[in-house]
């Protein structure tokens, strides 16, 4: 067993997005106020990008991203480039624990579709800065925008015919992703976390669901959208219980939708929060069936600057691997650095240390 793998996701490895500079901040805001033009800001968003790979190669990962540094959001800008899908402002932002985000929403104006989306030529760019890396890009799951539509289903009558389209535009745009030439896409998912808790198990009630009926449809919504994915692309899927300025919204264990997640999902890889008791033990992993599913354990956090005792870190591997092999296991922070533009409470210093400490403690424990 070795620390290099040639095949995402790798021993050490990293959800995707970073700390926006405070070039780039500014860059946005003078666009927005009109004193930069569209073109002047995606050039200092190039070079930002390219430096921000560099740093990437340089710290000792294998797989690079372009930060999500085009981005406000690390799922509205996706989804609202989707045909038949808007971005709105809304009377209120999303509640996290003790923070409100921004106040804006996306809605459902027409037939889903995928044909022109802008987000094929930020891969295009990325690609081509990686070099001999590989260039992973993040998306949201289909399920987020079914997760965060405020709107009624107009012009669908039925959640089944919304997903039947969601699910062709999702396989359009993996093969356009793969065209580009994209072989590690990660589908980032918060709406699996409706399932941890009891309180979020009420709002699905609430909302005139089943739990068990919800959680067989975002099933469906990954594994057919990935159905005809080429074989040689990696698809995995991140799971979160919300990052916002170091605040989250989501508790509880994976125990109340392990058998679905870790059972019945195709993605070759998932991206599991484990930084703290609100995401529970290992037990749930005992539902794991397949010997080619990758585990990447978030074990790292990504939301404040200290670092983690390296001993525990291995501890907690060693625990994890009394339920899956210890090479189906990865690790990574356990979630991106900045789910949006804000970014969360740490300096890029820090941020720094984090990943090289994710790298570090993966060189230790696959020697």
């Amino acid at each position: 067993m070795s620390t290099v793998k040639t095949q995402a996701p790798f021993r050490a490895d990293h959800v995707g997005s970073f700390l926006r500079p405070e070039r780039l901040k500014n860059a946005r805001l003078q666009k927005q106020n009109g004193d930069i033009s569209a073109e002047q800001l995606r050039s200092i968003e190039d070079e930002e990008i390219t430096k921000l790979v560099e740093k990437q190669k340089e710290v000792g990962l294998q797989g690079v991203t372009d930060g999500e540094f085009r981005r406000g959001w690390w799922h509205y800008d996706f989804l609202a480039g989707l045909d038949g899908v808007e971005l709105f402002d809304t009377e209120s932002g999303i509640q996290f624990n003790g923070v409100e985000t921004s106040a804006h929403g996306i809605r459902i104006i027409g037939k889903i579709d995928f044909t022109n989306h802008p987000m094929i030529d930020d891969y295009k760019f990325l690609h081509s800065v990686a070099g001999d890396h590989l260039a992973k890009f993040t998306i949201p799951s289909p399920n987020m925008l079914f997760f965060r539509e405020e709107s009624d289903l107009s012009p669908y009558t039925t959640e089944e015919e919304l997903f039947d389209d969601l699910i062709a535009a999702y396989k359009k745009a993996i093969q356009a992703f793969y065209d580009a030439g994209c072989r590690y896409l990660q589908l980032d998912d918060t709406s699996w976390s409706l399932f941890f808790s009891e309180e979020s198990q009420q709002l699905i009630k609430a909302r005139g669901h089943e739990t068990e009926a919800l959680a067989q449809l975002f099933a469906r919504g990954i594994n057919e959208s990935i159905a005809d994915k080429p074989e040689d692309l990696v698809i995995t899927m991140h799971i979160c219980r919300g990052n916002f300025k170091s605040t989250y919204v989501g508790t509880g264990g994976y125990e109340n939708a392990s058998e679905t997640i870790f059972g019945g999902l195709n993605v070759d890889g998932l991206f599991l929060e484990f930084d703290d008791e609100r995401s529970g033990g290992f037990e749930p992993l005992r539902h794991v069936k397949r010997d080619d599913l990758q585990l990447v354990l978030g074990l790292i956090t990504s939301k404040f600057g200290e670092l983690e005792n390296p001993e525990n870190v291995k501890a907690r591997i060693k625990e994890a691997s009394e339920y899956v092999g210890l090479d189906q296991i990865c690790l990574s922070p356990q979630c991106g650095f900045a789910s949006t533009e804000e970014g969360n409470l740490l300096t890029e210093e820090q941020q720094w240390d984090k990943i090289r400490h994710v790298v570090q403690i993966a060189e230790d424990v696959w020697k």
